[in-house]
């Protein structure tokens, strides 16, 4: 599952190169002996959230794109926070075959999964397709997720009470679900395909908490604010847009305490289906609550990643 060449030059929403560091004298170990997944952790909010968790007494699974990167990373986290159950997997998840290959590793190296947090995820302009065939956009930030959690349900119920966490986007809130022509073959514009992907996954979020509501996991999203390190000066016209939704730029430990919030907190282990913004619950858009357009989209969603759902 090494990382692919790409040919982008938009940095993940994740990027962050800042090493800001929690306090040595943490001693709440709550999360001894539960397994945490983290997509999107070599930098930004998922680093913060990785060592948070280790902080915490967890063993986490830091996944990446890039071995250095994840090595540096974890080599970071052990040395910091003084865990050593940190642990790293690289793949590229746009390409839903690593994805595949990654769920699969997740099985074999780990008896359960007591929290997966699905953070990793990007914005692209231009239009850039993945080595499936499918809009970049659409498959990082929703087909992958889809995906992952879907391979590792069974690693989720292995756990005393599992927790799925969506990392979305107040972006959602404009976002409008395109069944036309979802992955925007024309008329492409960055902005509405990145809102589409982003009330897609707390869509999905949703629906897949109403299909494991007879089950010990829950599933919840959250918007982690807009992070100062999340884009660059030359996506100034990205920021502006995004500062309608959310007004105060976050540190990358800021916008961490959200999702750390949901992985951890006893107050969240009976909430499920919902929409999470500063650790408190949000009410998502308006779109987010149509069930019937949560199901369709789980129908358009569902054969694009079929072909991936077992081992090749």
């Amino acid at each position: 599952m090494q990382r692919k060449k790409r040919t982008d030059t938009w940095m993940l929403l994740t990027e962050n190169f800042n090493d800001q560091l929690y306090p040595m004298s943490d001693s709440n170990k709550s999360m001894t002996n539960k397994i945490c997944v983290i997509s999107g952790a070599t930098s930004g909010i998922g680093k913060e959230t990785a060592k948070a968790l280790a902080l915490k007494g967890a063993h986490v699974v830091v996944v990446g794109r890039n071995m250095k990167r994840c090595a540096r990373t974890v080599k970071t986290i052990k040395k910091k926070t003084g865990n050593t159950n940190v642990d790293y997997l690289c793949a590229d998840l746009s390409d839903l075959s690593q994805v595949r290959d990654l769920a699969k590793q997740l099985k074999q190296d780990y008896p359960r999964i007591d929290v997966l947090i699905n953070n990793a995820g990007a914005f692209y302009d231009p239009r850039l397709e993945t080595a499936d065939g499918y809009e970049m956009t659409l498959a990082l930030n929703y087909l992958s997720p889809f995906l992952l959690t879907t391979l590792l349900i069974d690693s989720l119920k292995a756990s005393e009470q599992g927790r799925i966490v969506n990392v979305a986007s107040s972006s959602h809130y404009v976002g409008k679900i395109n069944f036309e022509d979802i992955q925007y073959t024309k008329n492409y514009h960055a902005i509405p395909v990145y809102a589409q992907s982003k009330l897609a996954l707390v869509l999905f979020t949703k629906e897949l908490a109403e299909r494991l509501k007879d089950t010990k996991i829950t599933v919840n999203t959250l918007c982690p604010g807009l992070v100062a390190t999340n884009f660059r000066k030359n996506n100034g016209w990205l920021r502006f847009y995004v500062r309608k939704f959310v007004k105060k730029e976050l540190t990358a430990v800021e916008g961490s305490q959200t999702m750390i919030y949901l992985a951890t907190s006893p107050e969240v282990a009976g909430i499920t289906g919902d929409y999470f913004e500063k650790e408190k619950q949000k009410k998502s858009s308006d779109l987010s609550y149509d069930k019937e357009l949560a199901k369709k989209l789980w129908e358009v969603g569902e054969p694009m990643i079929k072909e991936f759902m077992t081992d090749s």
